[in-house]
């Protein structure tokens, strides 16, 4: 979780050109618990809605396994995974998925929907829910309360 927690503190470097992304995080471990995807936030900055921290990590690890299968890996990230997020998972065969905060709003791992263990699909994941999560969480409270008063950029 400690290097999906300091992939999120990527997000923030665009903030100084008038936009930043809410500081997620994630990372995709192989079986020989070697980190083979990194990704963060970059809806904002790359302009483009499927550039959750999940999806970057699950892209980079493809690439470098050379399979979209990523079986045998699991994906930690810092909020819980959204449908998409989640749906990326569930379509690269992850079979673990460990977050930290959970998300009220629109999570798709236990909280609003649970994609991940919904047994209608052809594949399911192990969930592991709350690691370090008041780390994770207080990132989040701290990006949008900074965004409110102005300081973490204009949208």
């Amino acid at each position: 979780m400690g290097l999906a927690l300091a992939a999120a503190g990527r997000t923030n470097r665009a903030a100084d050109v008038g936009s930043a992304d809410v500081p997620i995080g994630a990372v995709v471990i192989d079986t020989d618990g070697t980190v083979v995807g990194i990704g963060w936030n970059q809806r904002e900055e790359l302009g483009d809605p499927t550039a959750h921290a999940e999806v970057q990590a699950i892209r980079q690890a493809a690439g470098v396994l050379g399979s979209w299968r990523l079986e045998g890996c699991t994906l930690v990230v810092t909020l819980e995974p959204c449908a998409m997020c989640a749906g990326a998972s569930v379509l690269a065969r992850i079979p673990r998925v460990v977050f930290g905060a959970w998300d009220p709003k629109a999570g798709a791992s236990g909280s609003v929907f649970d994609v991940l263990r919904e047994r209608r699909l052809n594949h399911w994941t192990e969930v592991f829910p709350g690691v370090r999560e008041a780390e994770c969480a207080a990132l989040l409270k701290d990006f949008f309360a900074a965004h409110r008063t102005g300081s973490a950029g204009e949208r």
